[in-house]
């Protein structure tokens, strides 16, 4: 399991939770932040310091938000686990779904 981040980050990026990450898991789309599933050690650091509440772990997902879990994950099927966000940046994409919504 690890931490996911939903549609309430859409469009806000704060980066409060990339600040507190402590393994550099937390990488920037377009539009939203992304957890790596692969590289997070499920700290929750992330979770408390995010101003608008979308990131919880994924067993903890809001039945409306359950699709972000897939979401999170398959953002990275191209990417893979490239060991940490700072070495590529703004990745400069989002997922599909995300790409193409409103927002929250």
């Amino acid at each position: 399991m690890t931490y996911v981040v939903t549609d309430e980050c859409v469009d806000v990026q704060d980066r409060s939770c990339v600040e507190e990450c402590p393994v550099d898991c937390i990488y920037e789309g377009d539009r939203m932040m992304y957890i790596n599933p692969d590289e997070c050690v499920e700290c929750g650091r992330c979770e408390p310091v995010c101003p608008v509440t979308s990131i919880f772990h994924l067993e903890d997902l809001p039945a409306d938000q359950a699709h972000f879990g897939p979401i999170n994950a398959e953002f990275f099927s191209e990417l893979g686990a490239p060991g940490g966000a700072r070495k590529i940046g703004r990745v400069g994409r989002d997922h599909p779904a995300v790409a193409g919504s409103t927002g929250s």
